[in-house]
Protein backbone atom coordinates (compact mmCIF):
# COMPACT_ATOMS: atom_id res chain seq x y z
CA UNK A 1 0.00 0.00 0.00
CA UNK A 2 1.07 3.45 -0.94
CA UNK A 3 1.75 6.49 1.49
CA UNK A 4 -1.08 8.89 0.59
CA UNK A 5 0.28 11.78 -1.08
CA UNK A 6 1.51 14.68 0.31
CA UNK A 7 -0.09 18.50 -0.31
CA UNK A 8 1.86 20.58 -2.04
CA UNK A 9 3.30 23.83 -0.29
CA UNK A 10 1.43 26.75 0.62
CA UNK A 11 1.77 30.04 1.48
CA UNK A 12 2.84 31.16 5.40
CA UNK A 13 -0.50 31.57 7.24
CA UNK A 14 1.07 35.06 8.32
CA UNK A 15 1.19 36.14 4.74
CA UNK A 16 -2.68 35.54 4.02
CA UNK A 17 -4.19 38.93 5.77
CA UNK A 18 -1.64 41.24 3.85
CA UNK A 19 -2.90 39.39 0.29
CA UNK A 20 -6.35 38.84 0.87
CA UNK A 21 -7.17 42.01 3.37
CA UNK A 22 -8.63 40.06 6.21
CA UNK A 23 -7.96 37.32 8.74
CA UNK A 24 -9.62 33.96 7.57
CA UNK A 25 -9.86 32.40 11.05
CA UNK A 26 -11.89 35.60 11.96
CA UNK A 27 -14.26 34.96 8.78
CA UNK A 28 -14.56 31.14 9.84
CA UNK A 29 -15.36 32.12 13.59
CA UNK A 30 -17.95 34.49 12.17
CA UNK A 31 -19.93 31.68 10.37
CA UNK A 32 -19.84 29.76 13.03
CA UNK A 33 -21.13 31.39 15.67
CA UNK A 34 -23.91 32.18 13.24
CA UNK A 35 -24.68 28.79 12.84
CA UNK A 36 -24.64 28.23 16.60
CA UNK A 37 -27.29 31.23 16.61
CA UNK A 38 -29.32 29.57 14.26
CA UNK A 39 -29.38 25.94 16.26
CA UNK A 40 -30.50 27.98 19.22
CA UNK A 41 -33.74 29.96 17.91
CA UNK A 42 -34.65 26.68 16.30
CA UNK A 43 -34.57 25.03 20.12
CA UNK A 44 -36.60 28.18 20.92
CA UNK A 45 -39.22 27.53 18.07
CA UNK A 46 -39.21 23.85 18.84
CA UNK A 47 -40.09 25.15 22.25
CA UNK A 48 -43.00 26.75 21.71
CA UNK A 49 -44.17 24.20 19.45
CA UNK A 50 -44.36 21.73 21.85
CA UNK A 51 -46.12 23.69 24.47
CA UNK A 52 -48.98 24.45 22.08
CA UNK A 53 -49.33 21.26 21.46
CA UNK A 54 -49.14 20.22 25.50
CA UNK A 55 -51.63 22.76 25.92
CA UNK A 56 -53.99 21.19 23.20
CA UNK A 57 -53.58 17.56 24.31
CA UNK A 58 -53.93 18.41 28.22
CA UNK A 59 -57.59 19.99 27.37
CA UNK A 60 -58.48 16.28 26.15
CA UNK A 61 -56.87 14.62 29.46
CA UNK A 62 -57.08 16.70 32.60
CA UNK A 63 -54.61 14.21 34.22
CA UNK A 64 -51.59 14.65 32.12
CA UNK A 65 -48.62 16.77 33.33
CA UNK A 66 -45.96 17.12 30.05
CA UNK A 67 -43.96 19.78 31.81
CA UNK A 68 -40.81 17.55 32.37
CA UNK A 69 -41.16 15.53 29.41
CA UNK A 70 -40.87 18.44 27.76
CA UNK A 71 -37.89 19.42 29.36
CA UNK A 72 -36.35 16.64 29.11
CA UNK A 73 -37.00 16.36 25.18
CA UNK A 74 -35.64 20.06 24.63
CA UNK A 75 -32.80 19.12 26.84
CA UNK A 76 -32.33 15.90 24.69
CA UNK A 77 -32.54 17.91 21.21
CA UNK A 78 -30.53 20.96 22.19
CA UNK A 79 -27.81 18.69 23.20
CA UNK A 80 -27.98 16.74 19.56
CA UNK A 81 -28.42 19.31 17.38
CA UNK A 82 -25.39 21.38 19.01
CA UNK A 83 -22.97 17.75 18.84
CA UNK A 84 -24.17 18.14 14.69
CA UNK A 85 -23.19 21.53 14.38
CA UNK A 86 -19.91 21.04 16.43
CA UNK A 87 -19.14 18.38 13.97
CA UNK A 88 -20.39 19.35 11.34
CA UNK A 89 -18.16 23.16 11.06
CA UNK A 90 -15.37 21.45 12.91
CA UNK A 91 -14.91 19.89 9.40
CA UNK A 92 -15.71 23.14 7.45
CA UNK A 93 -13.11 24.93 8.90
CA UNK A 94 -10.51 22.34 8.29
CA UNK A 95 -11.63 21.79 4.77
CA UNK A 96 -11.71 25.63 4.46
CA UNK A 97 -8.20 26.23 5.39
CA UNK A 98 -6.94 23.54 3.30
CA UNK A 99 -8.54 24.10 0.48
CA UNK A 100 -10.18 27.69 0.25
CA UNK A 101 -7.36 29.40 2.02
CA UNK A 102 -4.76 27.72 0.46
CA UNK A 103 -1.98 29.52 -1.77
CA UNK A 104 0.18 27.13 -3.35
CA UNK A 105 3.57 28.10 -2.89
CA UNK A 106 4.87 28.62 -6.55
CA UNK A 107 2.38 30.67 -7.59
CA UNK A 108 3.45 34.38 -8.79
CA UNK A 109 2.00 36.14 -6.48
CA UNK A 110 2.72 39.84 -5.20
CA UNK A 111 1.30 41.66 -2.25
CA UNK A 112 -0.47 44.98 -2.60
CA UNK A 113 2.40 46.56 -0.75
CA UNK A 114 5.36 44.92 -2.61
CA UNK A 115 4.02 45.83 -6.10
CA UNK A 116 6.44 47.21 -8.07
CA UNK A 117 9.60 46.46 -6.05
CA UNK A 118 12.69 44.89 -7.07
CA UNK A 119 12.81 41.79 -4.63
CA UNK A 120 15.93 40.29 -6.82
CA UNK A 121 18.39 41.96 -4.83
CA UNK A 122 21.58 40.29 -2.96
CA UNK A 123 21.80 40.18 0.53
CA UNK A 124 24.66 42.92 0.67
CA UNK A 125 22.24 45.10 -1.04
CA UNK A 126 19.90 45.06 1.33
CA UNK A 127 22.44 45.27 4.55
CA UNK A 128 23.22 48.58 3.26
CA UNK A 129 19.59 49.19 3.33
CA UNK A 130 19.43 48.38 7.03
CA UNK A 131 22.18 50.73 7.63
CA UNK A 132 20.74 53.23 6.18
CA UNK A 133 17.99 53.36 7.72
CA UNK A 134 19.44 52.52 11.17
CA UNK A 135 21.65 56.22 10.02
CA UNK A 136 18.32 57.88 9.12
CA UNK A 137 16.52 56.81 12.28
CA UNK A 138 19.55 58.16 14.53
CA UNK A 139 19.27 61.19 12.54
CA UNK A 140 15.72 61.74 13.33
CA UNK A 141 16.25 61.15 16.64
CA UNK A 142 18.49 64.07 16.90
CA UNK A 143 16.71 66.29 15.19
CA UNK A 144 13.88 65.69 17.73
CA UNK A 145 16.55 66.34 20.51
CA UNK A 146 17.69 69.08 19.35
CA UNK A 147 13.87 70.23 18.48
CA UNK A 148 13.23 69.61 22.26
CA UNK A 149 16.58 71.66 23.74
CA UNK A 150 15.44 74.46 20.87
CA UNK A 151 12.12 74.70 22.56
CA UNK A 152 13.35 74.82 25.92
CA UNK A 153 16.04 77.66 24.50
CA UNK A 154 13.33 79.24 23.43
CA UNK A 155 10.92 79.82 26.56
CA UNK A 156 13.94 80.52 28.76
CA UNK A 157 14.74 83.19 26.66
CA UNK A 158 11.18 84.84 27.18
CA UNK A 159 11.31 84.12 30.46
CA UNK A 160 15.58 86.07 30.66
CA UNK A 161 13.64 88.66 28.48
CA UNK A 162 10.62 89.31 30.53
CA UNK A 163 12.73 89.95 33.88
CA UNK A 164 15.36 92.39 31.45
CA UNK A 165 12.58 94.23 30.74
CA UNK A 166 11.12 94.40 34.30
CA UNK A 167 14.76 95.55 35.51
CA UNK A 168 14.83 97.79 32.85
CA UNK A 169 11.13 99.64 33.60
CA UNK A 170 12.64 100.07 37.29
CA UNK A 171 15.70 101.74 35.98
CA UNK A 172 13.53 104.11 33.58
CA UNK A 173 14.59 107.13 36.77
CA UNK A 174 18.02 107.84 35.60
CA UNK A 175 16.68 108.57 31.92
CA UNK A 176 14.82 111.61 33.67
CA UNK A 177 16.15 114.95 32.50
CA UNK A 178 17.59 115.79 36.20
CA UNK A 179 19.81 112.77 35.85
CA UNK A 180 21.84 114.10 33.12
CA UNK A 181 23.61 117.30 35.63
CA UNK A 182 25.28 114.46 37.16
CA UNK A 183 26.71 113.41 34.51
CA UNK A 184 29.08 116.68 34.68
CA UNK A 185 30.24 115.43 38.19
CA UNK A 186 32.65 112.95 37.40
CA UNK A 187 34.92 115.17 34.77
CA UNK A 188 34.72 118.06 37.70
CA UNK A 189 35.75 115.08 40.64
CA UNK A 190 38.91 113.85 37.94
CA UNK A 191 39.88 117.83 37.93
CA UNK A 192 39.57 118.35 42.01
CA UNK A 193 41.88 114.81 41.79
CA UNK A 194 44.61 115.82 39.61
CA UNK A 195 44.78 119.50 41.50
CA UNK A 196 45.35 117.77 44.68
CA UNK A 197 47.82 115.20 42.89
CA UNK A 198 49.91 117.84 42.03
CA UNK A 199 50.15 119.25 45.75
CA UNK A 200 54.27 118.81 46.70
CA UNK A 201 54.44 116.34 49.43
CA UNK A 202 53.93 118.00 52.93
CA UNK A 203 57.05 117.50 55.40
CA UNK A 204 56.20 116.74 58.75
CA UNK A 205 58.91 118.24 60.48
CA UNK A 206 58.93 121.53 58.59
CA UNK A 207 54.77 121.66 60.16
CA UNK A 208 54.83 124.44 62.67
CA UNK A 209 51.99 123.61 65.49
CA UNK A 210 49.46 126.60 66.21
CA UNK A 211 49.83 127.18 69.51
CA UNK A 212 45.91 127.56 69.89
CA UNK A 213 45.17 124.41 68.04
CA UNK A 214 44.06 121.98 70.38
CA UNK A 215 45.86 118.48 71.11
CA UNK A 216 45.31 114.94 70.20
CA UNK A 217 42.23 113.64 72.62
CA UNK A 218 44.36 111.48 75.08
CA UNK A 219 47.71 113.54 74.56
CA UNK A 220 49.32 116.57 75.97
CA UNK A 221 51.06 119.15 74.05
CA UNK A 222 54.70 117.74 74.70
CA UNK A 223 53.47 114.28 73.63
CA UNK A 224 51.91 114.83 70.03
CA UNK A 225 55.18 115.90 68.22
CA UNK A 226 58.38 117.08 68.27
CA UNK A 227 57.36 120.50 66.96
CA UNK A 228 54.37 120.54 69.86
CA UNK A 229 57.07 119.49 72.25
CA UNK A 230 59.80 122.59 71.53
CA UNK A 231 56.40 125.11 71.20
CA UNK A 232 55.84 123.81 75.06
CA UNK A 233 59.22 123.79 75.98
CA UNK A 234 59.10 127.19 74.93
CA UNK A 235 56.02 128.63 76.44
CA UNK A 236 57.35 127.20 79.48
CA UNK A 237 60.60 128.88 79.77
CA UNK A 238 58.92 132.28 78.57
CA UNK A 239 56.81 131.90 81.41
CA UNK A 240 59.69 131.49 84.21
CA UNK A 241 61.47 134.11 82.53
CA UNK A 242 58.00 136.38 82.97
CA UNK A 243 57.61 135.68 86.85
CA UNK A 244 61.02 136.17 87.50
CA UNK A 245 61.04 139.54 85.90
CA UNK A 246 58.24 140.14 87.94
CA UNK A 247 59.15 139.42 91.22
CA UNK A 248 62.83 141.10 91.03
CA UNK A 249 62.33 145.48 91.16
CA UNK A 250 61.66 147.11 88.07
CA UNK A 251 60.28 144.11 86.65
CA UNK A 252 56.34 145.26 86.89
CA UNK A 253 57.79 146.99 83.09
CA UNK A 254 58.39 144.08 82.09
CA UNK A 255 54.90 142.49 83.21
CA UNK A 256 52.95 145.79 81.28
CA UNK A 257 55.12 145.42 78.20
CA UNK A 258 56.58 148.99 78.55
CA UNK A 259 60.18 148.19 77.62
CA UNK A 260 59.93 144.64 75.40
CA UNK A 261 63.24 144.62 74.00
CA UNK A 262 64.96 145.37 77.57
CA UNK A 263 62.76 142.94 79.23
CA UNK A 264 63.39 140.07 76.73
CA UNK A 265 67.02 140.58 77.07
CA UNK A 266 67.11 140.58 80.56
CA UNK A 267 65.02 137.66 80.58
CA UNK A 268 66.92 135.98 78.49
CA UNK A 269 70.41 136.52 80.54
CA UNK A 270 68.12 135.67 83.90
CA UNK A 271 67.25 132.21 82.15
CA UNK A 272 70.68 130.69 81.62
CA UNK A 273 74.24 131.44 80.82
CA UNK A 274 75.26 131.07 76.61
CA UNK A 275 76.97 127.81 77.47
CA UNK A 276 73.36 126.50 79.05
CA UNK A 277 71.58 127.79 75.96
CA UNK A 278 73.82 125.86 73.75
CA UNK A 279 73.88 122.43 75.34
CA UNK A 280 70.13 123.36 74.77
CA UNK A 281 70.22 123.79 71.33
CA UNK A 282 72.65 120.87 70.85
CA UNK A 283 70.43 118.35 72.65
CA UNK A 284 67.47 119.58 70.91
CA UNK A 285 68.67 119.08 67.59
CA UNK A 286 70.18 115.67 68.21
CA UNK A 287 66.36 114.39 69.38
CA UNK A 288 64.05 112.92 66.58
CA UNK A 289 61.49 111.11 68.71
CA UNK A 290 59.46 112.35 70.96
CA UNK A 291 61.02 112.98 74.58
CA UNK A 292 61.78 109.92 76.85
CA UNK A 293 60.49 109.46 80.27
CA UNK A 294 62.54 110.96 81.77
CA UNK A 295 62.88 114.44 80.09
CA UNK A 296 58.43 113.59 79.93
CA UNK A 297 58.91 113.80 84.02
CA UNK A 298 61.18 116.78 84.53
CA UNK A 299 58.41 118.98 82.24
CA UNK A 300 55.58 117.58 84.16
CA UNK A 301 58.12 118.86 87.54
CA UNK A 302 58.32 122.22 85.42
CA UNK A 303 54.73 122.22 85.10
CA UNK A 304 54.07 121.69 88.50
CA UNK A 305 56.41 124.06 89.61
Amino acid sequence: MSAPARPPPTVPSVLLPELLGFIPQFLLDDIINIANDEAKQIVDAMEQFLQRWADARAEKAAEWDPTQEIEQGLVSFQTLLESHVDIAFDFFEAWSMRNIFAIDANLPIVAPHQAGLDLEQPPEKEQELLAEIDELRRKVHAQRKLKRLYTRAVHRSGRDLEHARARLERLSFLTAPQMQALLSLPNEFLSMFDAIASLPPLDPSSAVLDPGAAPEPGKRPWETSKTGYLNWAVEQLMQRAKEKAKNEPGGSAFGEGSSAVSAAAAAAYDVGSAQDVKALLEQIGGERSLPDSSSRDEAERMDTN
